[in-house]
């Protein structure tokens, strides 16, 4: 069984590559997806842990995702490397 990566940043999984963001040479990134990351930067620099809290919500409420998924979901986006303070 395959690791599935996901986006350091939403969380969204990584497992094609269509949804993977790209670097600014145009190659496909194995850490963020194309809703938060192209061309090498966040589309959204300036977004803070809670406005991602609040995008990832409502994204999956529009999916009619699970509460607990949701949830799931929410909690663990402060250990992505993007909100991690260990990684800077």
């Amino acid at each position: 069984m395959e690791n599935t990566k996901y986006c350091q940043s939403c969380g969204i999984p990584l497992n094609t590559n269509d949804v993977k963001g790209t670097e600014e040479n145009g190659l496909r990134t194995n850490e963020y997806c194309m809703y938060c990351y192209e061309n090498g930067v966040f589309k959204n620099p300036t977004a803070n842990l809670d406005e991602m809290r609040n995008t990832v919500e409502t994204q999956m409420t529009k999916s009619k995702l699970p509460h607990y998924m949701i949830k799931k979901a929410v909690n663990m986006l402060p250990a992505l490397k993007r909100w991690n303070k260990k990684y800077f």
